[in-house]
């Protein structure tokens, strides 16, 4: 049973620093892609990160490059996510997922099959 566990989440101030992290089991973590899906009240789902297998492929959504880094450390089956420079309009729910399938990449959240319970992150002006 895949299990994906967040935390990390929290208030913080514009401009200020959160790491999220994600703890996962169930599945062969090391052949999987990952990403992390925020989703703001009243807005669509949009994936901010997503990283492949071994770390080698990354993708960041626009508005957070250069601010956001994600990252795995599959001895460990974590995957995280360090936000600098965070702004009031990435206050979301972050869900951490992983693919469907191994081997490849997820990118549209509808390409996650496995969700965690998300963490709130919310950034104050």
């Amino acid at each position: 049973q895949v299990q994906l566990v967040e935390s990390g989440g929290g208030l913080v101030q514009a401009g200020g620093s959160l790491r999220l992290s994600c703890a996962a089991s169930g599945f062969t973590f090391g052949t999987f892609g990952m990403g992390w899906v925020r989703q703001a009240p009243g807005k669509e789902r949009e994936t901010v990160a997503a990283i492949n297998k071994n770390g080698s492929r990354l993708y960041y959504k626009d508005s957070v490059k250069g601010r956001f880094t994600i990252s795995r450390d599959n001895a460990k089956n974590m995957v995280f996510l360090q936000m600098d420079s965070l702004k009031p309009d990435d206050t979301a729910v972050y869900y951490c997922a992983s693919d469907r399938s191994p081997y490849g990449m997820a990118l549209r959240p509808n390409d996650f099959g496995s969700w965690g319970q998300g963490t709130q992150v919310t950034v104050s002006s």
